[in-house]
């Protein structure tokens, strides 16, 4: 019976120069989540966000973009991509259902605090969501990072590569 023994010798690799640890990331694809902002009188009332794009990955057709989303727009966003990808979707910040509760000593899902905690944590999930690489060729995403409008009647599909 002939005995194997690992190989554990190291991979030969270039020096990395100065360029290359200082100067821009081959692949970068980055969100934010800023800016919101409250709308509307009573029912009507909601607040959106605004979430800015900065990337060089040549899957997306703006290298940078801006739109505005609501609450329920990443709602739509999640709720596609559990129904048309094999992509595991972390889950969204709580409804705060407790906060939309009348006769509250403040603001409720208006206050500031509660505004720049949902901000937080729907810029963690953006980020985790398009980060992913099957999730990035799905149109749902390129529509919600980068078309003004959302056209929730559109056909789900795969983005080709450019």
């Amino acid at each position: 019976m002939a005995e194997t023994i690992a190989d554990t010798r190291r991979l030969m690799s270039k020096p990395q120069s100065l360029n290359d640890a200082y100067g821009p990331p081959s692949n970068f694809l980055e969100i934010d989540v800023s800016n919101p902002q409250t709308v509307g009188v009573g029912r009507g009332r909601f607040t959106t966000y605004e979430i800015r794009v900065k990337t060089n990955l040549p899957i997306f057709k703006l290298k940078e973009s801006t739109v505005r989303r609501r609450y329920s727009d990443f709602e739509w966003l999640r709720s596609e991509l559990e129904r048309e990808s094999k992509v595991v979707v972390p889950s969204l910040p709580g409804k705060a259902l407790l906060r939309q509760l009348p006769f509250r000593g403040d603001d409720g899902i208006f206050d500031d605090s509660f505004i720049e905690e949902r901000k937080q944590a729907l810029e963690q999930f953006i980020n985790k969501v398009a980060g992913h690489p099957l999730a990035q060729n799905e149109r749902c995403l390129h529509m919600f990072l980068q078309d003004e409008v959302i056209d929730k009647n559109y056909t789900p599909s795969k983005i080709r590569h450019a």
